[in-house]
């Protein structure tokens, strides 16, 4: 019985202090649970949303990207100020160029060259935070003439009563789950991330599967960037700054294994909407915003020790 407890507890334990969390937040705000404020809290989910479902793809191979907040301040830039200089779609298709070509830089440098994720991810982090202050001279940077540009509707658009953030999004969501569960590169990625030295006596290059995992990770990113930019129709220069640490937690939240070949992306979208709605309950409690970062940074130690017992089990089972 006991082991039965501490099982329900390990698997389901942040899900159900989750739940505990909710029940008391809509006791003490009573605008929690109103269909404006959850609207609200699935908009700002969007963007860090859309960068989970790209990471998603990288930790399942047992990786790490640690480059996206960066990224996403870069590209956001990129939008903003290529918006006012070539227009909307210019601007858009440099955006998801650039990140495109980011991401293939990280998979050249992890998948290629071997070299290891996280310290490639950091120091490309800092390498972008740099890139952002030479290409903005260091000044934040606005939309023009915003009332007379279509950009905004992907940030501040409706429709059918749903923010067009939201949609994109979902969107996003199924178009990477269908990848990851009905395709051979799917396949490619859960096996390079459950035994990668199987995988490869089985005739699967996980140089190219990581490779394109940090692919996808950036064209994500460039697709949040195209958000927070219409959003907010601009870009300061730390607008991306933390991101990293909001969508891992996501990522790992909802049950996605750091080890890698065990998760899914419509885990990440349960895990990436639970630490939004637990952000927001805590804003709406009052609190200050670092205590934000303190529960982020708590979910991450959490659910690791989660995963890693969870491995463990399995190992002497």
């Amino acid at each position: 019985m006991r082991q039965t407890m501490n099982g329900v507890l390990r698997r389901h334990g942040l899900v159900l202090a989750f739940l505990v969390f909710l029940a008391g937040v809509a006791l003490n705000a009573e605008a929690f649970l109103t269909p404006g404020n959850i609207l609200d809290v699935l908009r700002q989910v969007s963007i860090t949303g859309m960068m989970a479902l790209g990471v998603t793809f990288v930790v399942l191979t047992g990786r790490l990207d640690l480059s996206v907040g960066s990224l996403l301040t870069l590209l956001t830039v990129i939008v903003v100020d290529q918006h006012n200089i070539a227009g909307p779609f210019p601007a858009i298709v440099m955006t998801l160029a650039a990140g495109l070509a980011v991401g293939a830089l990280n998979g050249l440098l992890v998948g290629f060259v071997g070299l290891n994720a996280l310290i490639v991810t950091l120091a490309m982090l800092s390498f972008l935070q740099g890139l952002v202050l030479f290409y903005s001279g260091g000044s934040n940077v606005n939309v023009q003439n915003a009332q007379e540009t279509w950009f905004a509707v992907f940030g501040r658009g409706d429709f059918l009563g749903l923010p067009v953030p939201v949609i994109l999004f979902l969107v996003g969501a199924v178009v990477a789950g269908l990848v990851l569960q009905f395709t051979s590169f799917g396949r490619r990625v859960y096996g390079v991330g459950g035994n990668e030295t199987a995988s490869i006596f089985s005739g699967i290059d996980a140089r190219w599967t990581v490779f394109w995992t940090y692919v996808v990770s950036g064209f994500t990113t460039g697709v949040a960037a195209i958000i927070m930019g219409s959003r907010v129709m601009g870009a300061q220069n730390t607008i991306g700054q933390g991101y990293e640490l909001t969508v891992l937690a996501g990522v790992i939240l909802g049950g996605t294994s750091l080890l890698g070949g065990s998760g899914s992306v419509w885990r990440t979208v349960i895990g990436i909407s639970m630490l939004g709605f637990i952000q927001n309950g805590l804003l709406l409690l009052g609190f200050a915003y670092y205590v934000q970062w303190l529960v982020t940074w708590a979910v991450i130690i959490i659910a690791v020790w989660i995963d890693l017992g969870a491995k463990r089990g399995r190992i002497l089972a």
